[in-house]
């Protein structure tokens, strides 16, 4: 019974993607987008090792994680198994959800790239143990453009001046925003707000502040993210659009 209920989980994933990755290609195509510039995040929260393995082996290389300490429990799981070396190619580990200062010394260094540094203080806190540990640290800027007080993020009147500061630091790689739209919104409310994050990304570029590229735009998850792809998005982060509805965890 467990064999087939996984057979079943596995079978899902690998159709769910499918379905996903045409979608992606068709929402790129609309704007004439080359789909490979979209890179598809697998938002895996609550998820079991397991059914990471599924996701492996169905053809997903980046996971992205909302809490800590999960996630380096999921790497160290994975790694501790007896698989082939190949099976961890190109495998990429990136924090999506908030992120405190006080965790900060257990993400830099074991995460890719960290999507949701939302203020000035956090990249100060990264670049510091960044450089205590001799590396330097891939991040994204978390921008609040809805303006929503439950939402995490730097005000859109900020991150110009917060991106100067950042191009300061030696230990952090500064690659692009990162944005969240309300939860409810219209689909003309999203677009807004993905269409001024690419603004706002375009505008700071063109000042070619050295050490800084914000070429890379995180914004799109299950319900909108083709709408994120037609407003520029490059990477997009999907949990239940591929691994379903999932029980929610406090």
């Amino acid at each position: 019974m467990i064999l087939e209920a996984n057979e079943r989980r596995e079978r899902y994933i690998r159709d769910a993607l499918a379905q996903t990755v045409d979608a992606i290609a068709v929402a790129a195509g609309k704007v004439g987008r080359d789909p490979t510039s979209v890179r598809l995040i697998a938002a895996t929260k609550t998820l079991s090792v397991q059914h990471l393995v599924m996701a492996i082996n169905a053809g997903l290389r980046i996971f992205g994680e909302n809490r800590v300490q999960e996630g380096l429990v999921k790497m160290h799981a994975l790694t501790a198994r007896d698989l082939p070396e190949q099976f961890f190619a190109n495998l990429s580990w990136h924090m999506i959800g908030h992120l405190q200062k006080n965790k900060v010394k257990s993400v830099v260094g074991n995460f890719d790239l960290i999507h949701s540094v939302d203020s000035l203080a956090l990249a100060q806190a990264i670049d510091d143990r960044a450089r205590s540990v001799e590396t330097s640290q891939q991040i994204l800027l978390q921008v609040n453009v809805s303006g929503e007080s439950s939402k995490y993020g730097l005000s859109p009147t900020v991150v110009r001046s917060t991106v100067h500061e950042i191009a300061s630091m030696k230990h952090v790689h500064l690659r692009g925003l990162m944005t969240i739209p309300p939860f409810a919104g219209t689909e003309k409310q999203t677009r807004a707000i993905f269409r001024r994050l690419r603004s706002l990304a375009t505008e700071i570029e063109s000042e070619a502040i050295d050490g800084v590229e914000l070429t890379e735009l995180s914004m799109g998850m299950s319900d909108d993210y083709e709408i994120a792809i037609e407003e520029g998005a490059t990477m997009v982060r999907i949990g239940r659009g591929i691994f379903g509805e999932r029980k929610v965890v406090s």
